[in-house]
Order: structure tokens, then C-alpha cells, then sequence
């Protein structure tokens, strides 16, 4: 993976985090979808499901880079 595109995807990742809190997996899935594509990054439906899942159970900082790494 690409540093660029691991900055892309922690990027978008930081942008749903922070207004996110609280939200359904749903939304936050659909954000991050919306994110990427705006961003132009395209990740699997699972790295997708482990980051939604990462912002659900950690309500702080995640790390992309950890997660799909």
C-alpha cells in the first residue's frame, strides 16, 4: 500500500471519526464509502467492514494503517 494512499485513507477514516460518534455501523460504512470515492481510494468491502468496525468500538482515534496493514 501506497504511503499516499494510506494518508487518503486515514484521512477520510479521521473525517468520520470525529462527526461519526454515536452513529449506527450503517452510516458510518456509508460515510467512509462516500469518503474514499470522493477521495478517489478504493478499498475491499472488508478493509471497508474493519475500519467501520474500528471507529464503532473505539469512539477515538483509528489507525488505518494498523488495521489494514
Amino acid at each position: 500500500m501506497t504511503d499516499e494512499r494510506m494518508q487518503a485513507i486515514q484521512n477520510v477514516v479521521d473525517r468520520v471519526t470525529s462527526w461519526q460518534d454515536g452513529a449506527t455501523e450503517g452510516t458510518v460504512a456509508d460515510e467512509l464509502r462516500d469518503g474514499f470515492q470522493q477521495a478517489g481510494v478504493s478499498v475491499s468491502e472488508d478493509e471497508l467492514q474493519r475500519l467501520a468496525d474500528a471507529i464503532q468500538s473505539e469512539h477515538g482515534a483509528v489507525d488505518a494503517a494498523a488495521l489494514l496493514g
